[in-house]
């Protein structure tokens, strides 16, 4: 059991950090924070045939070759291509991380993330609204106000049973510290429910993260292999 300690709770802090963006800093530190303002659009922005290749690299191609695609453009996303089974692949940029994580504007981060149907439908429109009220140029504190009064009125949709997607990128680039990480699956649930389901506790295999301002916790799954076949690497710290 030690031994799985060892893995387990290094693991599930650096979730936070990498996934969700949970770090503790002291006024001072957030003066040095290393991504103060958003860059010029141009940083966040790929060539579409890459973006697209990138983003069906997030699922196995069994998944992502029949996926809608969507990429990233000067007014926001569009599809680029037209799916087949419900399913939604995308690159995320660094405003995917809440409003308060310190990578924030990082334009370095391309997260490439393939949800299901249900995700689709009601998980992915948050990230969207989000990238509009980026690209409008709105503060976080404007783009954290909005999102919530969006919930609070149901234009956002509810969480649908059984959203999740896929992580499973080998050219993922979470942030700077955890870059591609490791490959993974994410299952989001309303509310605050990790402490419910014994989440990163020590000894607990489940992995979840809180994200309050999208209302969601998000249990995290790590897999043995990227989406190409190729082996993940071990997973300690």
């Amino acid at each position: 059991m030690r031994k799985n300690h060892a893995k387990i709770v290094p693991l599930a802090i650096l979730v936070q950090a990498v996934i969700f963006g949970a770090t503790f800093q002291s006024p001072a530190q957030a003066e040095k924070a290393p991504y103060p303002a958003m860059a010029p659009l141009d940083q966040y922005l790929m060539p579409e045939n890459s973006e697209i290749a990138l983003a069906r690299s997030a699922a196995p191609a069994a998944i992502s070759d029949r996926a809608e695609v969507m990429v990233l453009g000067r007014k926001g996303y569009t599809t680029a291509v037209k799916g087949r089974n419900g399913f939604l692949c995308i690159v995320e940029r660094s405003w995917a991380k809440a409003t308060d994580a310190p990578e924030f504007w990082n334009p370095k981060v391309r997260a490439p993330i393939c949800f299901n149907p249900p995700a689709a439908r009601t998980f992915a429109p948050i990230y969207l609204m989000k990238t509009d009220l980026v690209l409008a140029g709105k503060s976080k504190k404007e783009i954290a106000e909005a999102i919530s009064s969006a919930l609070n009125k149901k234009v956002l949709p509810e969480l649908e049973p059984g959203a999740m997607c896929y992580m499973m990128s080998k050219q993922q680039y979470l942030n700077d510290r955890g870059k591609n990480w490791y490959p993974h699956l994410m299952f989001y649930v309303p509310g605050n429910v990790a402490k419910s389901w014994g989440a990163n506790l020590p000894g607990s295999p489940v992995i979840a993260g809180n994200d309050p301002e999208e209302r969601v916790t998000v249990f995290l799954v790590l897999v043995g292999k990227w989406s190409d076949g190729m082996p993940a690497p071990p997973t300690v710290h």
